[in-house]
């Protein structure tokens, strides 16, 4: 199994995942419902940014950021599409699940997108226990969004 460690999101070897990360995320939704981080804004203090790696090569990501004392948001789920099938988006949302929890967040949320091509990922947060919720912290309602939420026990 790969590795996943808290990482710099500017890492020089992330360029890959972060392209990929921000095709993906441009596919099928509108500029305006896009709500996606940058590697620059991942790197604050509020971020708590992870990578995956396998024989050193970053082929995963993922974080989660602080909203208030007890909730977080998890940010930039992205497995390489070559890798996938095998379980890593699953080890890396279980990851981020352990490390908020540790941090002492009791309430993990998201946003993706309600397009197809984010079908498999609201499967995933579906079956780890996450429900759809109303928007939360700063987000609004928006068509093109689906929230979600997972108390962490």
């Amino acid at each position: 199994m790969p590795v996943i460690q808290r990482e710099s999101p500017l890492g020089p070897d992330l360029a890959l995942l972060m392209e990929r990360h921000t095709a993906d995320m441009h596919a099928e939704t509108p500029p305006e419902s896009i709500h996606m981080m940058d590697a620059s804004a991942l790197a604050i203090p509020e971020v708590a940014f992870f990578v995956m790696r396998e024989a050193g090569r970053a082929i995963g990501m993922g974080a989660f950021k602080r909203l208030d004392e007890t909730h977080a948001e998890i940010k930039s789920m992205h497995v390489l599409h070559e890798v996938r099938g095998r379980g890593l988006s699953k080890a890396m949302l279980r990851h981020l699940e352990t490390a908020a929890q540790a941090a002492g967040f009791t309430r993990l949320s998201l946003e993706t997108g309600a397009e197809p091509i984010f079908v498999p990922a609201r499967q995933l947060y579906a079956r780890a226990g996450y429900a759809e919720c109303p928007p939360f912290g700063n987000y609004t309602h928006d068509p093109h969004s689906v929230f979600m939420t997972k108390a962490l026990v």
